[in-house]
């Protein structure tokens, strides 16, 4: 089953280069971030700050996940970005007043990312350009 686990490409470098605080805020259960992101090298870089859709009354698409991550560590919605990877990820950002970005490297073809207020990649080495608003268009 774990065969072929692996962080998505240019994860680990995009993560290394932000210059912001991040989180994961997840519609899986705790117990399956633990062992996906320990399995790919990515739980300890996050532990402490890692959100479950388990602890809110409505997931994704409603936007309560990402406005829970939010308020349980100061930040304020309209500051914070999200990346998804899925459609109803995407609009949950948007719901929440958040900045969405669209990763369309995965499985998710770019077109159901797309919509008001998001920007569509599929480079994940893209995302420090883009959060920082110096990516080229």
């Amino acid at each position: 089953m774990d065969l072929g686990l692996a962080p998505v490409d240019g994860l680990p470098e995009a993560l290394a280069a932000l210059a912001v605080p991040t989180r994961v805020a997840s519609s899986g259960s705790h117990e399956k971030m633990r062992h996906i992101l320990g399995r790919t090298g990515l739980y300890d870089p996050f532990a402490g700050r890692i959100y479950s859709a388990s602890e809110v009354a409505r997931g994704k698409p409603a936007p309560d996940l990402f406005l829970y991550a939010a308020q349980r560590t100061g930040a304020d919605p309209s500051a914070c970005a999200v990346v998804e990877d899925s459609g109803p990820g995407v609009a949950a950002a948007r719901a929440a007043g958040m900045r969405a970005f669209g990763y369309a490297g995965g499985p998710t073809p770019a077109e159901r990312l797309e919509g008001p207020g998001t920007i569509v990649f599929d480079d994940m080495r893209e995302l420090p350009a883009l959060l920082s608003g110096r990516a080229r268009t």
